[in-house]
């Protein structure tokens, strides 16, 4: 794609550059919102995941693969959330085996305190739902991050592997 006179590349304009990094943090928030909000009422770590990585997005599309895979977020959440994610959502699980219970034993157990964060009742729930949250968001950034390399590369299906069509 051609740059034109300020070496935009994507052609975007300058207004939907100044959106798309006004959305991002907000973006994040809400993910954020969502995932904590689980805990009180309909929500979950799969929809926050989902949430950030639109946010990641928004980025790939306004400012193309060159500028938007320079955030942090974009070169380390693949690696850092698919595998620690994955983890903390898996030891919900299995750690009770250890302790002579069944999988997925809810700790605290009924009746007993529970530990708090302001509002934020600190359960196994939160731990599996932050271990789908960073796997949701890490695999999320990972595959937009693919596509739109792809992409920028030029990479498309070769005409010369396909079979020819007979009429």
């Amino acid at each position: 794609m051609m740059n034109d006179a300020k070496g935009n590349e994507t052609g975007m304009t300058v207004m939907t550059e100044v959106v798309a990094r006004l959305l991002f943090a907000p973006s994040l928030v809400v993910a954020l919102a969502v995932l904590i909000k689980g805990y009180a009422d309909t929500g979950d770590g799969f929809n926050a995941g989902v949430i950030a990585s639109l946010g990641i997005l928004i980025q790939f599309v306004s400012f193309g693969y060159e500028r938007a895979s320079r955030l942090p977020l974009v070169r380390h959440i693949p690696t850092f959330g698919v595998a620690f994610g994955l983890t903390l959502a898996l030891l919900p699980a299995f750690v009770p085996l250890f302790f002579g219970q069944n999988l997925f034993t809810h700790w605290p157990p009924p009746g007993a305190e529970v530990i708090t964060f302001g509002t934020l009742e600190i359960i196994t729930a939160v731990a599996f739902d932050v271990g789908v949250f960073l796997l949701v968001f890490g695999f999320g950034v990972g595959a937009i991050n693919f596509v739109a390399r792809a992409t920028a590369e030029g990479v498309s299906a070769d005409d010369s592997d396909r079979p020819e069509e007979t009429l």
